[in-house]
């Protein structure tokens, strides 16, 4: 057997310990454990009276005992009676069974506090201390209760020793995290600021722990020690290695102090004395001067002192955003850091300057780097680093470099780790969007998109090209024939399939002059991606081929025989066979003019707030939507789309129709169609429901009887430039002001034409005595069906 350490004068525990280190097996160990354990219950039990040496021994190996996994259920009284010992080895044994073994809901709990309370009284700092340690270890609500009242004034007495106060601060601290209601604030709090000034460098660190805490819940309660922190800080910042001998750190002083005085300064703006902020200022400049200074020792102990306290400078700088020198000097500092050898160093500089490219002052310096940060999504080793180099991509992304960007993500894209793909595509949905000028190059890049990582694309995406696309009219022909080419090739992804079956359904007449995209060809190609389809794809292209017979009466034979096949009318999908059977009996009972009004093209998507920008919040987490918004940036730039949604106008009910222009407020129609008396060249669809009635209720009779000049307001900026876009537009607002908006409505089958004119009303009342007039020449009179509603 190895000698035998005495174990602090504990001979027995020694041996014992010995005794389970020479076990051979577990069987041996667990025999070993059980003789121990009635050998101790024997003497817990036994008539004789344990003193207390041998109460420490035998709580000492019941505690040893648990900790090799075994369970205790006896021992715990012997326990609380070491804490009534005068000796300190004997309490610290008794204090360190019941953290360690205690429950908080025990019912001992109320022996413990008693003990507590006696050595807290005591005056005793160490017994003190002893006390204090116990309370942070257990936290329960009980002892919180009991003792959250009086550890602040133990903080503050002026008679406590640096050691009391510094366990007093911890300890308050941990009971406020347990439990922050237990934990008044009185007039100790301005007390406990001035420890800030504390000579006791310890006391000081426990002091800020406790006020970050306590600061982030009521921060006018502590709001003075701003000026306390910064001149602590200046103190510690311009001291020499050698000036605080006891709290240096490899050549740097107090380290861990200065990074917890950097993140208290955090939870407050800017300080307004002109004074304290130079000083602030000052500390903050002296802190990146060092930086740029030879290290004093190689060891990475130094150099990881140094960097944690200029990286929670950087932070300090980055939060205030007030200071251009300071942020562009932050950022070039970071900048060194980009090609550094140290992996962590890396990956703190990429994450640290994203935050940085959200400023105004400091955007264009990060910018600089662009380069670097490329290369390290093309090179970098660690996938976490190359996740934090594409989040500073998307970061520093504006007008200027925007293609650049988005190409580099794209062609990373294709060799990016699985965990982070989904996150990319959407990244680069959000900055192909937000920033594109040339909307052709926004549907090339999302087309792309879908090609390389069709997989990741979620449904989002390709909803909101669907959206753009049928919001612009000057990029439909360029979508359609580009996506009709993405089609050919022999491996293409669902994703491809179902926005190409929706914008060849919707825009294919655009291309449908290219003999190369006639519509049959469009049709075969559509139809030759069918059957490898999910069940939700095959829907759309059914859809899309009803379309079809719309747009291209030639191909309605071919798509007839295709839905009247036994595979769609008898297809096991209820939602395939009912579209089947209800398309096929559309397409052969249905007129021309009705097949053309129910299969019209679809009207422009409502704006709002991007689709893709909330996902990617979501999938970043809490925290994230300032890093992600940057609406710094291109405040007035004009987004496909992607704007905030717009407060709506206040309308009367909208009809079924009233959707059909697509307008910012849907007006409700104020002329129907025309009769049925005017004959059967123009169907009348829209009279097969009851005309929807005005919701709102009564209001004043006053509110619109004569209205100056000044209650109409004059018309929208872009009013005049509304009624030129009917030279290529069948629908769109003719007019609007702040009352009223005029939509038009318009069909026309060789010489036959119809219009319908929507009349919108943008206030909250209702209009009186409102009257549409048609004004036309007598000659046109007999040739013109008109029908007014009000």
């Amino acid at each position: 057997m190895p000698a035998v350490s005495k174990g602090d004068g504990m001979r027995g525990l020694a041996v014992f310990i010995s005794d389970i280190r020479n076990c051979k097996s577990k069987e041996a160990e667990i025999k070993r454990i059980n003789k121990e354990l009635a050998n101790i219950r024997s003497k817990f039990k036994g008539d004789k009276a344990l003193d207390g040496y041998s109460k420490k021994k035998y709580v000492c190996k019941l505690l040893f005992i648990f900790l090799l996994g075994h369970d205790i259920d006896f021992g715990h009284m012997e326990a609380v009676n070491l804490l009534s010992s005068n000796k300190y080895t004997e309490k610290q044994i008794g204090y360190l069974f019941i953290s360690v073994l205690v429950n908080s809901n025990s019912e001992l709990i109320r022996l413990i506090n008693n003990a507590i309370k006696n050595d807290l009284a005591s005056r005793n700092p160490t017994f003190m201390c002893l006390a204090l340690h116990c309370i942070a270890n257990v936290g329960s609500r009980e002892m919180g209760e009991a003792f959250a009242a009086d550890i602040p004034r133990i903080l503050v007495a002026g008679d406590s020793m640096d050691s009391v106060k510094q366990s007093a601060a911890l300890c308050l601290l941990r009971l406020y995290k347990a439990s922050p209601d237990l934990v008044p604030m009185g007039e100790w709090t301005a007390r406990v600021v001035h420890l800030l000034n504390d000579q006791h460098m310890g006391v000081v660190t426990a002091a800020v722990s406790l006020i970050t805490c306590l600061c982030k819940k009521n921060p006018d309660d502590f709001k003075t020690c701003v000026s306390l922190a910064v001149s602590r800080l200046s103190r510690i910042v311009s001291s020499a290695s050698t000036d605080l001998q006891d709290y240096t750190y490899y050549f740097v002083p107090a380290p861990w102090l200065s990074v917890k005085l950097l993140r208290l300064l955090q939870c407050y703006p800017p300080p307004e004395d002109a004074a304290v902020k130079g000083r602030l200022v000052e500390c903050l400049e002296t802190v990146l001067n060092k930086a740029q200074e030879p290290p004093k020792s190689k060891k990475v102990q130094h150099s990881n002192a140094k960097n944690a306290i200029l990286f929670e400078t950087i932070s300090l700088i980055i939060h205030y955003d007030s200071e251009p020198n300071l942020l562009v000097r932050a950022c070039n500092q970071l900048g060194q850091f980009l090609q550094h050898r140290e992996t962590n160093l890396r990956y703190l500089a990429l994450e640290s300057m994203c935050t940085l490219a959200s400023s105004e002052f400091s955007h264009e310096a990060v910018k600089t780097h662009i380069d670097t940060v490329i290369n390290a999504l093309k090179t970098e080793r660690d996938v976490s680093v190359r996740q934090r180099a594409a989040d500073l991509l998307y970061a520093m992304c504006d007008r200027s470099n925007a293609k650049q960007i988005v190409s580099e993500m794209l062609r990373y894209l294709e060799t990016a780790d699985y965990a982070i793909r989904e996150e990319i595509v959407l990244k680069v949905a959000i900055l192909a969007e937000k920033y594109a000028v040339d909307y052709s190059w926004y549907v090339d890049t999302i087309l792309n998109l879908i090609r390389i990582a069709g997989d990741y694309v979620s449904e989002e995406v390709w909803y909101r090209v669907l959206q753009i696309v049928t919001n612009r009219d000057d990029v439909q022909g360029y979508a359609a024939k580009t996506v009709f080419e993405a089609l050919q090739a022999p491996a293409c992804h669902e994703n491809m399939v179902k926005v190409g079956g929706y914008i060849l359904g919707e825009f294919g007449n655009l291309i449908a002059g290219d003999p190369r995209s006639s519509p049959p060809v469009q049709f075969s190609l559509l139809h030759s991606k069918f059957h490898l389809c999910s069940v939700a794809t095959r829907a759309l292209l059914l859809s899309t081929y009803i379309k079809f017979i719309n747009l291209f009466p030639e191909t309605k034979a071919t798509i007839q025989g295709v839905l009247r096949a036994g595979s769609q009318l008898r297809n096991a999908d209820v939602e395939l066979q009912q579209r089947a059977v209800e398309y096929l009996t559309l397409s052969s009972v249905a007129s021309t003019d009705v097949l053309a009004t129910v299969l019209e093209e679809m009207p422009p998507f409502p704006e709002r707030e991007s689709s893709i920008l909330a996902k990617l919040k979501r999938k970043k987490g809490p925290g994230a939507g300032s890093a992600l918004d940057d609406g710094r940036r291109d405040a007035s730039s004009n987004d496909i789309n992607g704007g905030v949604e717009p407060t709506p106008s206040t309308v009367s009910t909208p009809s079924p129709s009233a959707d059909l222009l697509g307008l910012r407020a849907a007006p409700p129609p104020a002329a129907p169609p025309a009769p049925a008396g005017a004959g059967n060249l123009l169907v009348d669809v829209f009279s097969d429901g009851p005309t929807a009635q005005p919701s709102l209720g009564p209001t004043p009779e006053q509110a619109f009887l004569s209205p100056g000049p000044e209650d109409i307001g004059p018309p929208i900026p872009e009013a005049d430039e509304l009624l030129n876009k009917f030279v290529c537009k069948n629908n769109g607002v003719l007019f609007e002001n702040q009352l009223l908006q005029i939509g038009v409505k318009s069909e026309f089958r060789q010489n036959l034409g119809r219009m319908y004119l929507f009349y919108g009303n943008k206030t909250s009342v209702q209009f009186q005595n409102f009257s549409p007039t048609v004004v036309h020449p007598g000659d046109l009179q007999t040739h013109i069906l008109s029908g007014l509603a009000h």
